[in-house]
């Protein structure tokens, strides 16, 4: 557990550097906002959460379970985790912060170079397009 690191992971790192490709710079965990962020775009008021399924409980994900030694532990720390992710989410909306969440599943698996290009091209549409969106999961 101690290798386990709260920023620049490569799920994070993968985003970041196709956003980079596509043009946007951002500003890295950024500890001035709520929950510092592991992407923001000022000039977007935009922040982007890299959030693994099993850390934050991804509850549409099949690949998160619950370990079955201290399960109590577990099933208490993964709720903390979702309820402090709600909380900083809805300091950065009352902030004026648009909110987004890209899961790591939606970023793993087979063709992960692909499925990176395509969250990264559809977070590039919902940061110029979708000013009306305060939250969105990619």
């Amino acid at each position: 557990m101690s290798q386990i690191k709260s920023s620049g992971t490569k799920p994070e790192l993968a985003v970041r550097s196709y956003l980079h490709k596509l043009g946007f710079r951002f500003r890295k965990n950024d500890k001035r906002l709520a929950g510092s962020p592991d992407i923001v775009f000022p000039r977007y008021y935009a922040a982007i959460f890299v959030n693994g399924c099993f850390w934050h409980g991804h509850s549409l994900c099949k690949k998160v379970r619950i370990p079955k030694t201290n399960t109590e532990y577990w099933t208490q720390k993964i709720q903390r985790n979702r309820e402090r992710d709600k909380e900083e989410i809805q300091a950065l909306i009352a902030q004026g912060y648009r909110v987004g969440v890209v899961w790591e599943c939606s970023i793993t698996g087979k063709n992960r170079s692909q499925k990176i290009q395509e969250i990264s091209e559809s977070v590039a549409l919902w940061l110029e397009e979708g000013f009306d969106q305060t939250f969105k999961e990619f």
